[in-house]
């Protein structure tokens, strides 16, 4: 009997960790009886109930599992590791808010019992704030206009990954992973499928302008080249005309010396428009600097405080 294995990441989710079990084991019992199935937590230091919750989950159901991280060590690195964590013949990941219908285990198992390695959910419509959905419209477009690798628009992450994708994370060395990128990028032949993004059932997402922002320089900086490709452009050009105004000054001083009045305006500008885009990218500079710092670094991607329900407790990376 085949195993599936359902990983997901939680933090802060009280609210919905246990109507999520459930509806998970409905949509097993009811489409997908042939398998055989596990149901994995990996926290990330949860404040509320959470984590109280999954204790009690994991006592009344064995194929309930949770992994506790010792803290809260971001939205990438948590699942990332969990993943990697996963021994079932496949695995489903999605989020714990309900914004990803548990009616989607059955479309994705479906096509991975057709031959697809990596089957992945691309949300076509979403029922969230119309503003950040145009925004994050906006964010795929670019990323995937300017990255090396064909990035995959409107997937966060949310899938099915064959057992032989799994171990293929667990030997990437990689501290700083983005999940999206990597299908992308190491992913094998996959498929995809629709699906309407659903409102959050309860509780307050965690996602903030700094955790967007930290997202879209990851990927940024991660698999495209244009921030410092447009530096260096820029800079090529600004310093042609920048030479170019320089001599026509020269000149016009020279064969017009009582007349031609140089004055402060032309220094100002240049001095306000040169100095803006000198902070600008030093900012890109700096955002890739930070990427290469953090991956050099060496650090593991998360530190587990206690497992629960997995057969041996050693780290499988």
């Amino acid at each position: 009997m085949k195993t599936i294995s359902v990983l997901i990441p939680t933090f802060n989710e009280d609210q919905n960790v246990i109507p999520l079990t459930a509806a998970i084991i409905e949509q097993f019992e009811k489409y997908l009886p042939q398998y055989d199935y596990t149901i994995t937590y990996i926290d990330n230091d949860s404040t509320d109930n959470t984590r109280a919750q999954l204790r009690q989950l994991c006592a009344e159901n064995k194929r309930v599992r949770a992994i506790f991280n010792a803290k809260n060590f971001g939205q990438f690195n948590s699942p990332f590791h969990g993943l990697r964590q996963m021994d079932g013949d496949c695995t489903v990941t999605m989020c714990a808010d309900f914004q990803d219908p548990v009616e989607l285990i059955p479309r994705l198992v479906a096509e991975w019992e057709k031959g697809y390695k990596i089957v992945c959910a691309i949300k076509t419509k979403s029922k969230e704030n119309p503003i950040m959905r145009a925004m994050r419209n906006v964010y795929y477009h670019l990323i995937k206009k300017f990255s090396s690798v064909d990035q995959i628009e409107n997937f966060t992450g949310t899938g099915l990954y064959d057992k032989s994708f799994i171990e293929v994370l667990r030997n990437l060395d990689d501290p700083t992973p983005f999940m999206r990128g990597i299908v992308a990028e190491l992913g094998f032949k996959r498929k995809e499928i629709e699906y309407t993004q659903q409102k959050r059932r309860a509780g307050k997402t965690s996602n903030n302008f700094y955790t967007l922002y930290d997202a879209a320089m990851l990927s940024f900086t991660s698999y495209t080249k244009i921030g410092m490709r447009l530096a260096t452009f820029i800079g090529f050009f600004t310093a042609a005309v920048s030479l170019i105004v320089a001599l026509v000054y020269l000149i016009l001083k020279l064969t017009h010396w009582q007349s031609f009045s140089m004055g402060n305006a032309p220094i100002l500008i240049g001095v306000f428009v040169l100095g803006g885009m000198q902070m600008l990218f030093m900012g890109i500079l700096g955002e890739y600097i930070l990427s290469i710092n953090q991956r050099s670094m060496r650090r593991p991607l998360v530190i587990e405080e206690e497992r629960i329900n997995f057969d041996t407790p050693e780290d499988k990376t």
